[in-house]
């Protein structure tokens, strides 16, 4: 089979989520300042198009919280042609701890290497990791494109990092990247999901933000929720 050579990221980390109210999120970022930075890209919008099998068994798994999960995905930031770059990611948490492959390729690409016509990289572990999870699952097609528009902090000393996303919304139809980014909204207005990424423990002053604006560990999944309201329509 042909191949491409593609940069590949390797993550893992330990992440908590929070679903922020308007006035939580205001008090959260102001108290941000002198801590963290937004990074160099501001607010983006990402679309991730979640695949899965025909009976959903990825997203059925997931939503019962298992003490292992794995999803796939393949994210743009902003709208994608067929020349733009996207990453298909493959996400597993286990145990509390999450592990995130990911390797850079063209929507074109993605589609020959789910077709089994293609290796993204013929020489590389992450790549072939990916292809195992093809394979064990057998069939996996397009099943529901995500929504936010994120902006990410990072910390300018440190491995922290988080996230904020605002209008998290969904669709389950006309999944490609380069229709318009709109969608079927997961939170009330003005909610918005916080993300916090560590390698270790969060610091103590972020320790106190959370505490002083009553910001209380939550558990969403952005998929698994969009799964659950799609059945329910």
């Amino acid at each position: 089979m042909e191949s491409v050579q593609a940069p590949i990221t390797v993550m893992q980390r330990i992440e908590w989520k929070y679903i922020l109210s308007a006035e939580q999120t205001e008090f959260f970022r102001k108290r941000l300042k002198g801590h963290m930075e937004p990074d160099a890209y501001g607010l983006t919008t990402i679309q991730s198009l979640y695949y899965d099998t025909p009976d959903r068994r990825l997203v059925r798994t997931s939503i019962e919280k298992p003490e292992f999960k794995e999803k796939i995905r393949l994210r743009a930031y902003g709208r994608a042609t067929n020349e733009s770059p996207v990453f298909l990611e493959l996400k597993r948490k286990a145990f509390g701890i999450v592990y995130k492959r990911r390797i850079r390729a063209t929507v074109p690409e993605v589609d020959r290497f789910f077709a089994g016509e293609l290796r993204l990289d013929e020489n590389g572990q992450i790549d072939r990791e990916i292809t195992y999870f093809r394979d064990y699952y057998k069939k996996l097609e397009p099943a529901c494109m995500i929504l936010y528009d994120r902006t990410a902090y990072y910390e300018p000393d440190g491995d922290l990092r988080l996230t904020i996303d605002r209008n998290p919304r969904y669709r389950t139809d006309a999944l490609s990247f380069d229709h318009a980014p709109v969608g079927i909204p997961l939170l009330n207005p003005g909610d918005t999901i916080l993300e916090i990424k560590v390698q270790d423990t969060i610091p103590l002053w972020l320790v106190r933000i959370l505490s002083e604006g009553n910001i209380k560990r939550g558990s969403i999944s952005k998929y698994g929720e969009a799964y659950r309201r799609s059945m329910c329509r």
